[in-house]
């Protein structure tokens, strides 16, 4: 059974290798920035696709490469139908949520941000829509509390090719079974970027936590402005430190600990990723 990938970044890099050493690759398609995937397919003569494929860009590439199954892996691009329909049996994705839940882009962080206690990966098959495709299987991941982005990320890691492989299994075996997602339950959330972790200190101070945590390094990072410095931030923690709700929202109200007040309690802002001397008592946080 032959094999073609849609893959991006160091998720998709690790399933490269697995596949690679595993079954028949004939094909990859990826992005321009993920150079270890490049580097890997010019190395070891992989015929790949580099760079955004919609609106034909891809046609020429597809029309001389073949597959039997087209496995999706952390890919930058929606699918277009022509790639869809590029494998003699199917095309499948593993998105990083337990859909319908988190269909969309950067689902891990969202779902710490939401204050989510489980996540997990579904293989799903590649339809038209943003990841709407039958579901073929799923694994559970537990959010702890300590969790980051990139920490879940770690825990994926693992798991992505076990579930690439039962599938793959299933497909060989003709034992491959499907179950529609129940689109009333779906919920869908966009792409991030880096000037999306704007910290709101009126919000209740355990989303900032979880806003913070989701985003910490190596992520771009939570961040706020201090004396119009842009400050970020990696972590905080909750402080039973006494506070006058009448004190506006995001004044720092001790410098050791730099402890800072919402509207619910007190947070102590463990680790900057700027270095900060200046930090004065009663001034605000977030004021530009």
């Amino acid at each position: 059974m032959t094999v073609g990938l849609l893959i991006s970044g160091g998720l998709g890099y690790s399933i490269l290798q697995q596949i690679y050493n595993s079954y028949e690759l004939t094909f990859v398609m990826t992005d321009r920035e993920s150079h270890l995937i490049i580097d890997f397919c010019e190395m070891n003569q992989i015929p790949k696709f580099a760079g955004n494929p919609r609106n034909g860009n891809s046609d020429e590439f597809l029309s001389q490469i073949s597959c039997d199954v087209l496995v999706s892996v952390n890919y930058l691009f929606l699918v277009e139908q022509k790639i869809i329909e590029a494998p003699k049996i199917l095309a499948f994705n593993v998105h990083g949520s337990l859909l319908p839940k988190y269909r969309g882009r950067t689902p891990h962080v969202w779902s710490i941000i939401n204050n989510e206690t489980k996540t997990g990966i579904t293989a799903h098959l590649i339809d038209s829509g943003c990841d709407t495709g039958d579901i073929i299987e799923q694994v559970e991941i537990k959010i702890d509390s300590q969790d980051t982005g990139a920490s879940i990320l770690k825990k994926y890691e693992v798991t992505y090719f076990p579930l690439v492989k039962r599938v793959l299994d299933k497909i060989k075996t003709n034992e491959l079974k499907t179950i529609p997602q129940n689109n009333s339950a779906a919920t869908y959330f966009g792409k991030r970027t880096p000037e999306d972790g704007l910290i709101n200190w009126s919000w209740q101070r355990e989303r900032i936590y979880n806003w913070v945590r989701a985003q910490a390094f190596p992520y771009p990072g939570a961040f706020t402005f201090y004396l119009n410095k842009k400050v970020i931030i990696d972590w905080i923690d909750l402080d039973d430190y006494g506070f006058d709700s009448n004190i506006p929202d995001g004044t720092i109200i001790t410098i050791e600990p730099i402890r800072v007040k919402t509207p619910n309690g007190v947070v102590r802002v463990i680790r900057f990723r700027n270095d900060l001397d200046d930090i004065i008592i009663n001034n605000k946080f977030g004021d530009i």
